[in-house]
């Protein structure tokens, strides 16, 4: 604890952390501007993995990911709160700053960007980044978290890469609307940065890592296994050449098998969301959410549909 403490308070001793003298622990734009000033004059890859903290084995492999890719790696942990809509866990979101600068550190980050809400949000969230035609639906459609939560996330990352100006950001495939939300807006904006969307990790049984995985009780945790039951029958349905209707009745029969209600099931194009053509080779997206009891949980699956082989053998 002491040596978290020494580290905190060495906010602009970034030169040490950069030259492998242990993570280094930022608050403000300046600090991680100034900490960051050596490596970008000396042409050194910045890899930029932005969290909201509670950091687990999906967060872990995204910063060992940059680790190998990059010459200078930044955490950023910030709980974003224009991305959380009234009534959702905002304050109940599991917090463990000591925690996650020890794992940060230990998968060999330089810097841990912890800025407080006013130094993101010095005027409030008067200025914000809008991705409608990839925001408003799962997710973002009005009857679940709705379009203001992706116009949060953008925001944020928006600000998040112009504090930080990283050549390359991590983000995970279980949150694959988010990467899409997020890809679109740097192409859009020609922001120079490279997203790279890691593999979801699982814990062996298949269930998705999540922050809000801390929420779920013992029998809870078994009933949302259907989750990744779910996507895996509809991708067998898929890979048996079963209609789009099929695969969602297969993968809905995993869910109430476990007394689950999906708050969405969607098969979309993984290239937009929007409705697939379903043609062979086309690679679509199997989507999920559903609550658990407090945990609202999410995942996916991209699968490609089959083509089929002529059974006529060349004469």
């Amino acid at each position: 604890m002491r040596e978290l403490e020494r580290r905190e308070r060495d906010t602009n001793g970034a030169k040490p952390a950069l030259e492998g003298g242990g993570i280094a622990v930022v608050r403000s734009v300046a600090e991680l501007r100034r900490a960051l000033a050596r490596a970008r004059r000396e042409g050194r890859t910045i890899g930029l993995v932005p969290t909201m903290g509670a950091l687990h084995e999906g967060h872990l492999s995204l910063i060992r990911r940059a680790r190998s890719d990059c010459e200078v790696v930044v955490v950023s942990l910030f709980v974003n709160p224009t991305q959380f809509a009234p009534g959702e866990d905002l304050s109940s979101y599991p917090r463990d700053e000591a925690r996650d600068i020890t794992l940060a550190s230990d998968e060999g980050a330089d810097l841990l960007f912890a800025p407080s809400e006013e130094e993101v949000y010095p005027a409030g969230p008067s200025t914000t980044v809008e991705v409608p035609e990839l925001a408003n639906v799962l997710c973002g459609a009005p009857e679940h978290r709705g379009p203001d939560h992706f116009r949060g996330v953008a925001t944020v990352v928006a600000k998040l890469f112009n504090m930080c100006r990283p050549d390359v950001a991590y983000f995970g495939q279980k949150d694959f609307q988010q990467t899409l939300v997020i890809r679109r807006m740097v192409r859009d904006l020609w922001m120079p940065v490279r997203i790279e969307v890691c593999p979801t990790v699982r814990d062996p049984d298949g269930l998705a890592l999540s922050s809000r995985n801390a929420y779920l009780t013992p029998r809870e945790r078994e009933r949302a296994l259907s989750l990744h039951r779910a996507l895996a029958a509809a991708a067998a349905s898929i890979a048996a050449h079963a209609s789009r209707a099929d695969a969602l009745a297969a993968a809905r029969a995993a869910l109430e098998a476990a007394s689950v209600t999906p708050e969405y099931l969607e098969i979309l194009s993984a290239d937009d969301l929007t409705e697939p053509y379903w043609t062979p080779g086309e690679a679509v997206v199997i989507a999920i959410a559903a609550r658990v009891g407090r945990a609202r949980l999410i995942d996916n699956s991209i699968v490609q549909l089959p083509v089929f082989v002529s059974e006529t053998v060349p004469t």
